[in-house]
């Protein structure tokens, strides 16, 4: 079949028309160029649109995607060629579905075309399916290469090495086998065989507990009356522990009395302590005075080293201020001596630059007055022959420039003079050693008033330490007056703190205690505690503690209560399990329907083994032609590097490449290179399933985008030879394949310049 026009009303083409060779046809746009369209266009135009196809997330229906940009209809005319003859075919709108009115005429003749129809259209033009011919002649918008299986190319490639039968493919057989084996059995728990097994299993389970019902009623009336036997014991022991413990009880009552009493005692002893130095404050206070006294002494410290570190920064400031003394700055600061220093060196510079100007005129103005006076006296031999008027001429100019030439030499002098008793001024050899002397001189300076700031900080230090420890001093004294009046120095306040903390504390643990010996004698008192005079004789204490009984009566009496429990379920096990000669017929039942789903399960194993050891044989059959005749490709393609083409049955290619061991998954390899394998394995398959003698077009949407320009040129040489079999539409949005091929016979080069995808 070879396309010869398309003419689409189609996405964003409007109205437009493309023309096709025979052979290879590279059809160049930029991007947005409508290339894509115009391949799903002619897919569209061969198998229709589907239009029970929806919007996805990240996926858009072709009845959306392609609906014309202006709102028109969507409709489209292909012409081809197909058996010798020309054929129209049209889709247009039929109510709501795009593209559902569908007719194919005889070009010309306006006559239907015998079985074409909308939906068998694609399949008989081209001999494939959709499916089949979008893995093998067909790379459309995304220009992914890779192919996969579906059921329809499955049995294309088993029909290739088989009888020749395509209604029913490996996959689908062994799914139909699947399904009949998995209704008996998938696994343990699903299928009809485990059903029937659990159902025999649950059948001789309701028999056995029939048995062990009887067994069980027998050892639980044992139980239960070794349990009763017990649970008296343990009661009594119980009773016992509880006699004990209220005794206990008041024992401790009688103590904690006792002791509240002497607590209170303790007290009040220390209160008429403390109204003899009268109210103390509290004993925060205490410590946050205690704490001052120390920072009393902190600061004595502080003040010692204080002193000695004014004495060393004066010292240090004498000693800088005599360091920065200079005649030659006196009374400047440093930035005034710098500044002062830039502008002599500035002046001695210029002095220096003037003098040594006016010692270059002395001899230019001599020589210039004696060259005046040669050239008079020759002006005045080749003009008249009078030499006296142009020589007394001539002498007058030169004299006139030596006179000129004295005054440079003395006003060099002078500004030499200038510059020397510059200076003489700093007692310097340049004016870069007064740069030098001035910038010293300046950091001596900021040393000097460096140690002025220095001994200030420290002299304000030392007298905010001295104020502050004579404030803290008065107000230490003053709150311990408060209830020390005798004390007069440090050492009077600190002992007169400790003894106020020692009784302040003595006084704490003194209420703590009366108040916990209070708390305890009324908790004992709520528990119903009463005086005691003396224990009672003849009550022991059993062995066990009282906890260890409780424990032991608890689980005793629940386990009483469990024995009970299943005694009663034992007795409606025996009620509830029925008829035991009808449970052992039903079991009998159950045995021979299991037996004949088993095998029924194995028959259908054996079916599903024949059946892939069959498809491996047409798969051995296959494969080596399909993996011969990709490597061919493959090898073209490359230049040679890959060698061999490897695919599995779910056409995963690997590639080898020549003088190599092992294969390469297209996981390891680039891009390209995955790209050129794929575009090998589908020219493969379309060699083996779309051949005859008008085969099927192949379309390639930006195919060979990835190639490098060799592999390009190695693609296209393929592609152009392989054009003389076969229609080949490859669009692109590149230059570079149209000019290769420029030229090219057989080759039609076509340039679109309208909108589209």
């Amino acid at each position: 079949m070879k396309i010869k026009r398309m003419t689409a009303s189609f996405g964003g083409l409007e109205g437009a028309r493309l023309e096709l060779g025979p052979g290879l046809n590279v059809i160049q746009a930029p991007n947005e160029g409508g290339k894509s369209t115009w391949a799903g266009f002619l897919k569209a135009m061969l198998y229709g649109i589907d239009t029970r196809d929806r919007d996805r997330k990240g996926y858009l229906a072709d009845k959306n995607r392609y609906q014309p940009w202006s709102g028109a209809p969507m409709e489209g005319e292909l012409v081809l060629t197909w058996h010798g003859r020309d054929i129209t075919l049209r889709r247009g709108r039929q109510g709501n579905s795009p593209f559902g009115a569908f007719s194919a005429v005889y070009t010309g003749t306006e006559e239907p075309v015998p079985g074409l129809t909308g939906d068998t259209c694609g399949q008989l033009l081209l001999g494939v399916g959709q499916e089949v011919f979008e893995r093998s002649a067909f790379v459309g918008q995304g220009g992914s290469l890779a192919v996969t299986s579906v059921p329809e190319l499955e049995r294309r490639i088993a029909a290739l090495v088989s009888s020749g039968e395509e209604d029913v493919s490996f996959s689908q057989a062994e799914g139909q086998l699947r399904e009949w084996l998995n209704r008996r059995k998938v696994n343990k728990s699903v299928g009809l065989i485990p059903r029937l097994e659990g159902e025999l299993a649950e059948t001789g389970a309701v028999l056995s507990r029939l048995e062990e019902a009887n067994r069980t009623l027998s050892r639980l009336e044992g139980e239960k009356a070794e349990l009763e036997g017990r649970k008296t014991v343990l009661e009594a022991e119980r009773r016992t522990h509880h006699r004990l413990d209220a005794l206990e009880l008041d024992r401790r009552y009688t103590q904690a009395r006792q002791d509240l009493e002497a607590a209170r005692r303790q007290a009040d002893a220390l209160e008429r302590e403390q109204a003899r130095y009268g109210a103390l404050p509290e004993r925060e206070e205490l410590k946050r005075a205690q704490g001052e006294l120390q920072y009393l002494k902190v600061l004595e410290e502080e003040i010692r080293q204080g002193e000695g570190a004014l004495r060393e920064a004066e010292e240090a400031y004498e000693q800088a201020r005599r360091e920065a003394l200079d005649d030659r700055f006196n009374g400047m600061s440093g930035e005034e001596a710098v500044s002062r220093a830039a502008a002599d060196g500035a002046l001695w510079r210029e002095a220096l630059e003037r003098a040594r100007r006016e010692k270059r005129r002395f001899p230019l103005l001599l020589s210039v007055g004696l060259a005046l006076l040669v050239l008079s006296a020759a002006l005045g031999a080749v003009l008249d022959g009078s030499f006296l008027p142009w020589i007394l001429g001539g002498a007058a100019c030169c004299g006139a420039l030596a006179l000129a030439a004295v005054l440079a030499l003395r006003r060099a002098g002078r500004a030499s003079a200038q510059a020397d008793q510059v200076l003489a001024r700093y007692s310097a050899g340049s004016g870069e050693e007064i740069a030098a002397l001035a910038e010293d001189y300046r950091r001596r300076d900021e040393t000097a008033q460096e140690a002025s700031r220095q001994a200030k900080v420290v002299r304000e230090t030392l007298a905010d330490r001295k104020a502050r420890r004579e404030n803290s001093r008065v107000d230490l004294l003053s709150f311990v007056h408060a209830f020390a009046p005798e004390v007069s120095d440090l050492f009077g306040c600190s002992a007169a703190l400790s003894r106020a903390l020692n009784l302040e504390e003595r006084q704490g643990l003194a209420r703590t205690r009366l108040e916990g010996a209070r708390r305890l004698f009324d908790e004992l008192a709520a528990q119903g505690g009463q005086a005691l005079e003396a224990m009672p004789e003849g009550l022991t204490r059993p062995e066990r503690p009282p906890e260890e009984t409780e424990e032991q009566l608890a689980a005793v009496t629940a386990a009483l209560e469990r024995v009970e429990r299943m005694r009663s379920m034992a007795l409606g096990e025996q009620r509830a399990v029925g008829d035991p000669a009808a449970l052992a017929a039903r079991r009998e039942e159950l045995q021979g329907e299991l037996d004949r789903r088993k095998t029924e399960y194995e028959a259908i194993s054996i079916a599903l083994d024949a059946l892939k050891r069959a498809n491996t044989q047409l798969q051995e059959r296959f494969s080596p032609e399909l993996n011969r005749r990709a490597g061919e490709w493959m090898a073209r393609l490359t230049g040679g590097k890959y060698a061999a083409v490897s695919l599995t049955r779910e056409l995963e290619a690997a590639a080898l490449e020549r003088n190599s061991v092992l294969p390469r998954r297209s996981l390891a390899l680039s891009r390209g290179t995955v790209d050129q394998l794929y575009l090998a394995v589908r020219l493969a398959v379309c060699q083996l399933c779309l051949p005859g003698e008008d085969p099927a077009p192949l379309v390639l949407d930006d195919a060979l985008v990835t190639f490098d320009d060799r592999r390009m040129a190695l693609a296209l040489d393929a592609l152009a030879e392989l054009g003389r079999e076969r229609q080949i539409l490859l669009f692109t949005c590149q230059e570079r394949e149209g000019n290769y091929l420029e030229g090219r016979p057989g080759v039609t080069r076509t340039a679109l310049r309208g909108g589209g995808a």
